[in-house]
């Protein structure tokens, strides 16, 4: 059947509720204010609540929107089965959900960033838990709104090493290191996408925004190690990510589900 809505009204979420995890971080503060500036209410939720409240006082007073700040930490099942729930009943309901929360480990952390024979079984469930069981929890605590919205949508943040190995000699000299718990639970998540997509089809579509390297103040060694490998020469930036993502949570996708959007300037293309 044809249509006549201009891109105007496909790209607008105006009415529309959204969660977004991992909500206080870098990529979910930049997608959660794409959501909120094409309309949408928008739920952040982080492990840290007084940063989570933060970014949804900051969205609002600068999109004049509608937003939610919950703390919930993902390894905690009840608390993640809980989300849907209570964004429902404070924004009136529950049509997309950005999964963008990750588990990239800290300074305090042991057998995470580390070569291969030191990385630890503990701290391998531990990214799992968050990377990929917590997004399979919350989208099945999620579907019988998602269902009811009509036009349902899941976007979940992937990686590039979720695509691909690592090239460990980007990380030689520095303090960073590519844990194999990451890529693993990536690797998983984009499955689980497809397998979503299929099985949550026809009501909801689920689709994957995978990043490339983000630029964080990384060492100048690593950084121009990576650029020299990505055709458009540079790392990412979180607004790189805010176009995909938008893209995929309205209608301009509507006809889309089980897709990976590749957002990482080329690295992927050799």
């Amino acid at each position: 059947m044809a249509s006549d809505r201009d891109i105007k009204d496909l790209m607008a979420l105006t009415g529309r509720v959204a969660l977004v995890t991992g909500g206080a971080g870098h990529i979910g503060r930049a997608v959660a204010a794409g959501l909120a500036e094409l309309g949408a209410a928008v739920a952040l939720t982080d492990r840290e609540g007084d940063a989570c409240a933060a970014a949804a006082r900051a969205l609002a007073e600068r999109h004049s929107a509608r937003t939610l700040g919950l703390a919930a930490d993902l390894a905690d099942e009840a608390a993640v089965k809980a989300l849907p729930g209570k964004v429902a009943a404070e924004l009136g309901g529950l049509d997309i959900i950005v999964n963008s929360a990750a588990f990239v480990g800290d300074s305090k952390l042991t057998g995470w960033a580390v070569p291969f024979e030191e990385q630890s079984p503990q701290t391998w469930r531990a990214a799992l838990e968050v990377n990929l069981t917590a997004v399979f929890v919350l989208v099945q605590a999620a579907k019988p709104w998602l269902e009811r919205s009509g036009r349902g949508s899941v976007v979940n943040i992937a990686s590039i090493y979720g695509m691909v190995g690592p090239d460990l000699g980007l990380y030689e000299g520095t303090r960073m290191g590519n844990p194999a718990a990451y890529g693993a639970a990536k690797g998983g998540l984009l499955q689980l996408t497809r397998w979503l997509a299929c099985v949550m089809a026809p009501k909801v579509r689920v689709n994957a925004v995978t990043p490339g390297g983000v630029q964080r103040g990384q060492s100048e060694t690593f950084v121009g190690r990576y650029e020299a490998r990505t055709p458009l020469g540079r790392m990412g930036t979180e607004e790189d990510m805010k176009g995909a993502v938008a893209y995929l949570a309205g209608d301009l996708s509507a006809y889309v589900t089980g897709q990976n959007v590749v957002v990482d300037g080329g690295w992927t293309a050799w």
